[in-house]
């Protein structure tokens, strides 16, 4: 179970983001314990910086996340934090933080032309790679296409990137594991976000759908 140390600016906001966790099925924490039998949230107050120091020497496992801005306190939960964020991204990031049985990989392909994805562990920029765009017959398809697909992963620098971010990857899930987390965001970017990462992000995820105890999707933001 996850258990999210808070801390925030002012005490305004920090009890408005205390709300957010409870709304979004995290239980109120009043004290520094493990979390066993459900997701739990506790607000720092008081000398964060003597909290943090004791949820270390207790090696207790925890997400810190700062509301707001820096709070100038070395050590404080602005200087440690896992996660910084305003009020309007923290729903978002709850629902992200809540715990799940298993991991949940996501292989998300987008386009640079409309930002680069909110809550991206990881992005993976495909624009080094020949762009089926440019191919007349190719150019109305997209990257689910079995024509497409070829096209781009039939480039050796498609192979050798694909290779070497399986590998780190496989090497890196135990740890997000052993860390409480939840849920892990691969992004994979091109111009568009129609063809090459399309094609990039499908086949990580059924390379990555092999890993036992895990869960994996690959989802497209700008392909419509």
């Amino acid at each position: 179970m996850a258990l999210v140390i808070l801390g925030g600016t002012n005490d305004a906001e920090l009890e408005e983001a205390v709300g957010v966790f409870l709304d979004s099925g995290f239980r109120l924490a009043r004290w520094l314990s493990p979390w066993e039998d459900a997701d739990a949230v506790l607000p720092l107050r008081g000398d964060a910086v003597q909290l943090l120091k004791d949820a270390d020497s207790q090696k207790i496992r925890y997400v810190l996340v700062h509301v707001g801005s820096a709070d100038g306190r070395v050590g404080g939960s602005h200087d440690r934090a896992h996660h910084r964020v305003d009020i309007a991204q923290l729903r978002e990031l709850a629902q992200t933080l809540r715990s799940r049985e298993r991991l949940l990989i996501t292989c998300l392909a987008f386009g640079y032309k409309n930002g680069i994805p909110d809550g991206a562990s990881w992005v993976v920029d495909v624009r080094l790679l020949d762009n089926p765009y440019w191919v007349d017959e190719l150019r109305p398809l997209d990257g689910l296409d079995q024509r497409v697909r070829d096209y781009v992963l039939g480039q050796g620098a498609a192979q050798d990137l694909l290779s070497n971010l399986e590998k780190t990857l496989r090497a890196a899930i135990p740890h997000y594991r052993d860390h409480g987390r939840s849920q892990l965001v691969v992004a994979f970017g091109c111009t568009g976000g129609r063809h090459r990462s399309v094609a990039m992000a499908s086949e990580m995820a059924s390379r990555l759908s092999a890993i036992e105890g895990v869960d994996v999707e690959f989802t497209s933001r700008d392909m419509e």
